[in-house]
């Protein structure tokens, strides 16, 4: 529901308008016009088949940065052509998403979907509206995860999306910072600082800051804490029937106090991650935070970010606790004018043999069974972070995941919960039980349970 109440305040309403559904508005803001990003088409006279795939962060697919799967599908089906669509922010592309689907226009051919918005894309409301690609016969529904199925699944049996990756935890840190505080560089001895508990992290961050480097801070985000360790809860925002809960959550309540603690204590730059301006981009590249809540995925953020000019700065070492933050799907809109020739494409980009090449270049765990335990993401490593056993870590960690169970409105409470409490205590020194009541304020009215 979208009423506001007269009584919040001016600085509450500003960031209702950020996080909240947004409409016309953000449609322009994001993809210049709702009709541009989507709706297959005829690309010239040639009659080849334009497909396009909406998508969000890093993917890994694309042929700039990524494993350049585009250009290898392109070269084997000489009749598609194949337009990515990106956006930063994952709650600014899903409101999109949703605007669209009810209009049913302007959707891409393809829609990638994050974990924390699945459920309500397989909820009665949406269920509908996509493809049911374990029909479509291009997809080995086998291979993947049973539980990464399970999560795209519709309650009448339709598989609506296909695993990209997940989100299996560990902690990335400058290594050159980190030597600058007089803290230890190698990553086993990094992990041992803070290892089987967050406040063990605080305590690392408070000695970071005693000899912090000038302008620089120990972690990135307040908001970016939060989900780290609320990812490593077995309880998180539902309760055991994937009934929305967050208020009586142990998990929610222990990543708000600890995120809480490290805004309050001086140990994060106040950044707000994928922010529109690009502040936190620049941050990797400028060095001015030395570790980053890392989950397989954010590997190739850094890559692109922090740039060259950081190239074997950065290592990874085991978080406090295991957990999985993040991790996607692809799913094809009915919509859509080229639906089997989009249900084959997402077919081929979330394959074993796919997901082995994006991890090679981008970091992201596969989804897939054998992929996973493949020598060729167990022995991987990434260019960027030099010796590092980068398949290792991640897929040691990936073997110790139990999903959380998850509603139909994580995604939303937690942006709420971020962007609208932990950024606003962080960023403005808003006292935490009057944020935690402006975020329970704004669940309260814009999500109907």
């Amino acid at each position: 529901m979208r009423t506001s109440s007269t009584s919040r305040s001016r600085q509450a309403r500003r960031h209702t308008a950020r996080a909240a559904v947004a409409g016309v508005a953000v449609c322009a803001a994001l993809i210049t016009g709702c009709g541009s990003d989507g709706g297959s088409d005829e690309a010239g006279g040639d009659g080849r088949i334009t497909l396009r795939i909406g998508t969000f962060g890093s993917f890994g697919y694309d042929d700039k940065t990524g494993a350049k799967l585009y250009a290898e599908y392109e070269k084997a089906h000489p009749n598609i052509k194949i337009v990515e669509s990106n956006v930063a922010d994952g709650q600014k592309y899903w409101d999109t998403l949703k605007l669209r689907l009810s209009r049913n226009s302007g959707l891409a051919d393809i829609q990638a979907l994050e974990v924390g918005y699945v459920a309500e894309a397989t909820g009665p409301a949406m269920a509908d509206k996509w493809v049911d690609l374990g029909t479509t016969g291009g997809a080995d529904l086998g291979a993947y995860l049973d539980w990464k199925v399970k999560q795209a699944t519709t309650a009448d049996g339709k598989v609506i999306g296909l695993g990209t990756d997940i989100g299996p935890m560990a902690i990335c840190y400058n290594k050159e910072l980190f030597a600058k505080a007089k803290l230890p560089t190698d990553r086993a001895a990094v992990g041992a600082l803070w290892q089987g508990d967050w406040a063990k992290f605080l305590e690392t961050g408070r000695t970071y800051r005693k000899a912090a480097p000038s302008g620089t801070s120990f972690h990135d985000s307040a908001s970016g804490l939060f989900n780290a360790v609320v990812s490593s809860e077995a309880v998180q925002y539902a309760d055991t029937k994937g009934e929305l809960d967050y208020e009586n959550s142990p998990g929610v309540r222990k990543a708000w106090e600890t995120a809480v603690a490290a805004a309050q204590g001086g140990l994060t730059a106040k950044l707000r991650q994928f922010d529109e301006k690009g502040t936190w981009n620049a941050a990797f590249k400028n060095s001015t935070f030395a570790t980053v809540a890392c989950p397989s995925w954010m590997t190739g953020i850094i890559k692109d970010q922090a740039g060259a000019g950081n190239q074997g700065k950065w290592d990874i070492a085991a978080p406090p606790v295991a957990g999985n933050w993040g991790g996607s799907f692809l799913a094809v809109p009915k919509s859509g004018k080229h639906a089997k020739e989009a249900a084959e494409l997402a077919a081929w980009l979330t394959a074993p043999a796919q997901h082995a090449k994006v991890f090679g270049v981008n970091g992201n765990i596969p989804s897939t069974k054998d992929t996973l335990s493949s020598t060729a993401v167990q022995d991987a490593k990434l260019p960027y972070f030099g010796d590092t056993p980068v398949g290792r870590i991640y897929s040691e960690a990936a073997a110790g995941i139990t999903p959380a169970p998850i509603s139909r409105w994580d995604g939303q409470v937690k942006t709420f919960l971020t962007d609208n409490g932990i950024l606003d205590i962080e960023q403005r020194g808003t006292d935490p039980a009057k944020a935690w009541e402006n975020v329970k304020k704004l669940i309260e009215d814009k999500i109907e349970q």
